[in-house]
């Protein structure tokens, strides 16, 4: 099989590490999410809320508007590193049965970037799959 050189245990191996990162990274996104939740209110208000609605001061906003303009780039982040550990399992399969073409797509296909979309922004949908 010229041109590759793979040991499927060693990709299986590093997948593995690459997942429990991933699941480390889930849970600091999560918390991230909470403490800043927890920031924003306890960050004080300049006025009482209204019309039903909690009240929000400056720091508050400036938080929200930081989560809002990098929340698409944070999810970018746990799509990018499933859609390169899903790619080096399936180039791994067709490789130990020996259909390099078929490795070489699917090697391909995960080089390219993921779609993002965030909910209620562009349709919910991850992966750009509708």
């Amino acid at each position: 099989m010229t041109g590759w050189d793979i040991s499927p245990s060693g990709v299986s191996s590093v997948t593995s590490l690459v997942k429990m990162a991933m699941d480390d990274v889930a849970k600091d996104v999560k918390s991230y999410g909470e403490n800043v939740q927890s920031a924003a209110s306890s960050a004080g208000t300049l006025a009482e809320a209204s019309c039903g609605s909690g009240a929000t001061g400056p720091i508050g906003a400036a938080l929200a508007i930081f989560v809002q303009e990098t929340a698409q780039d944070v999810l970018f982040l746990g799509a990018r590193a499933a859609k390169s550990v899903n790619g080096a399992h399936e180039a791994t399969t067709f490789y130990t049965i020996g259909d390099l073409h078929m490795a070489t797509i699917a090697q391909l296909r995960s080089l390219a970037a993921p779609v993002v979309d965030l909910p209620g922004v562009g349709g919910g949908e991850q992966d750009g799959h509708k």
